[in-house]
């Protein structure tokens, strides 16, 4: 998502008007370190004891429990408690002149029958996901009014009307804002797009589903991106690859390339989950991986883009199953793939290289190579044409065989 910071004096955090759930978070000298104000919606996907499945909606309270939130100079925590045995919190880290959020967690309590009625289980489970906070320049408060949903597969949580400021100086709130791009005007004039390419089809022509049109920008640079985790810097996530998107919207086609060379790079590694963000001036995409102890795979994909008309695109498929390789292993696909992410959105990849678990010495570790790039897949055409020869000799054999039988009936007459 692209974000801009905007400095108001008359509208920040000190006199916002409180109407969702505000907290305030205190360091070990009784300063003020952290403050949020927001409302978020949850909905959650449930089975019930006589198997079938459930939808529970829900709000975050007003009167919740900050206890467990911490402060520090480079990384804060925000945890709210409400209810029975719910939870919500999220991480913030502190760059040079940005922070950011990295981590959402969510955990709520199947047992509580007030929320879930006639749960299957009983468990407290939990879902991890990125939000779409970044860039907030320090020293000011995030705001942003507009709803945003984080997708993941059993849970969806929708902020709105949110107003945070981690790292707080003095005890101080700052009076600036760094405002989400959604609460933006959308400019009257916009420059072009570098690397974008804009075809208008023609009224008589349509798109199948899984038609794309023919590639119409060179092929992307290829970029090395790595996360870095702990005390030394060791990398923990490792990904290279050149990346174009293509986006369908109505009658027409737009290609961007992702240009490795002005591209920021984000993200966190955990021990099921990893997320990837690489941010550039033309888009935003953000991908997460999920393993099962044995794989992993390319499981969420989302997409928000800057178009040559001045819109902002954006799309999400949290299904997928990409990329899979065994943990310990790297995933390989040097040979061109093209995947259908959603209906609007189309992904082209060149010289992928990826893993997000187990890297060790910040190295890639021995690749899984796709089937692109095996020495099995020139047997595929080989394979097609042997079968079309046998089928085409079974017809002449299956019409020889029929005309002689009929010429024989005819003389024995």
């Amino acid at each position: 998502m692209f974000r801009y910071a905007v400095f108001a004096f008359a509208f920040g955090c000190v006199i916002h008007m409180s109407r969702g759930t505000e907290v305030t978070v205190k360091d070990k000298d009784d300063k003020l370190c952290l403050y949020a104000n927001l409302m978020v919606n949850f909905s959650v996907s449930y089975m019930t004891s006589d198997n079938k499945s459930e939808l529970a909606e829900f709000e975050l309270p007003a009167e919740v429990s900050s206890n467990g939130s911490i402060c520090d100079a480079t990384s804060s925590t925000l945890k709210l408690s409400f209810g029975a045995g719910h939870s919500w919190s999220v991480n913030f880290t502190a760059g040079e002149n940005t922070y950011q959020s990295d981590v959402n967690t969510f955990s709520y309590n199947l047992s509580d029958s007030t929320v879930f009625p006639k749960s299957a289980l009983n468990d407290t489970l939990s879902v991890t996901v990125r939000p779409h906070i970044s860039d907030i320049s320090m020293d000011t408060c995030y705001s942003c009014q507009s709803k945003d949903t984080i997708q993941s597969d059993t849970v969806n949580q929708t902020l709105w009307d949110v107003r945070i400021q981690a790292f707080i100086k003095n005890g101080t709130q700052s009076e600036n804002l760094t405002t989400c791009a959604a609460d933006l005007p959308i400019p009257t004039t916009v420059a072009p797009v570098t690397n974008t390419t804009a075809i208008t089809l023609a009224p008589t022509t349509t798109l199948a589903p899984t038609t794309t049109p023919a590639p119409t920008l060179p092929t992307p640079g290829t970029g090395k991106f790595s996360i870095k985790s702990g005390e030394n810097g060791t990398a923990c996530l490792l990904a290279n690859f050149a990346l174009r998107i293509g986006v369908k919207q109505g009658e027409k086609y737009q290609e961007i390339n992702l240009d490795p060379n002005v591209t920021t790079v984000s993200g966190v590694c955990g021990v099921n989950m990893s997320a990837l963000v690489l941010e550039s001036n033309a888009m935003t995409v953000a991908l997460t991986f999920t393993n099962n102890t044995k794989k992993f795979h390319l499981q969420t994909m989302n997409v928000t883009a800057k178009l040559s008309s001045g819109e902002v695109f954006s799309a999400v498929n949290s299904s997928l199953s990409l990329w899979e390789a065994a943990l310990g292993s790297s995933y390989m696909c040097n040979k061109e793939q093209n995947y259908s992410i959603t209906s609007q959105l189309n992904i082209f990849t060149f010289n992928l290289q990826v893993q997000p678990f187990a890297v060790k010495k910040g190295l890639f570790s021995t690749a899984e190579e796709c089937f692109l790039d095996s020495d099995l897949s020139f047997l595929v055409p080989i394979a097609v044409g042997v079968a079309l020869s046998f089928l085409i000799v079974l017809v002449l054999l299956s019409y020889l065989i029929g005309r002689r039988k009929s010429r024989t009936g005819y003389q024995s007459v």
